[in-house]
């Protein structure tokens, strides 16, 4: 029941975006918004995990988490595997934003930039120097995953 009336809580308090086909979402990373569905939905896809999760809340109403800066979809089937729902969700470091890429003779540099601050992100092709970057966005999505089951633990 707590749950429920969490879950009911956010929905009002967060934007709303009516989903249908060919919209787009743009969102901070770890920023949350609210995806409500024109028509039920029985399965979601995440093109790419590492830049945004899709949790369910009924049939017709999701959560959609920036996980990681980037580009990527999420696409819904009804339950007779029919699609009803693709778009596009773009992960900035705050609202707004462009990739640039910078070369640097033979290395290439992939950034993220908003609001006058630009952010790497990693991307296939860039330098070794992605590595370390890779291991401190891993470290991010660990403390924030930890510290989410730590207060699904104090709810119940």
């Amino acid at each position: 029941m707590r749950r429920a009336l969490f879950a009911a809580t956010l929905i009002a308090a967060s934007p709303v975006f009516a989903a249908g086909k060919n919209d787009s979402v743009a969102l901070a990373l770890d920023e949350v918004h609210t995806l409500t569905f024109r028509t039920p939905v029985s399965t979601v896809y995440v093109g790419n995990p590492m830049i945004a999760d899709v949790t369910m809340i009924d049939a017709r109403h999701a959560f959609v988490q920036g996980k990681g800066y980037g580009r990527t979809n999420i696409m819904a089937l009804n339950r007779d595997n029919v699609m009803v729902f693709n778009t596009h969700i773009t992960v900035t470091g705050s609202n707004g934003g462009g990739t640039v890429t910078l070369n640097r003779g033979a290395q290439r540099v992939t950034l993220n930039c908003a609001g006058g601050r630009c952010e790497p992100t990693p991307m296939p092709g860039d330098s070794k120097d992605s590595d370390a970057t890779l291991g401190q966005i891993a470290a991010h999505q660990t403390a924030a995953r930890t510290a989410s089951a730590a207060a699904a633990g104090t709810q119940n």
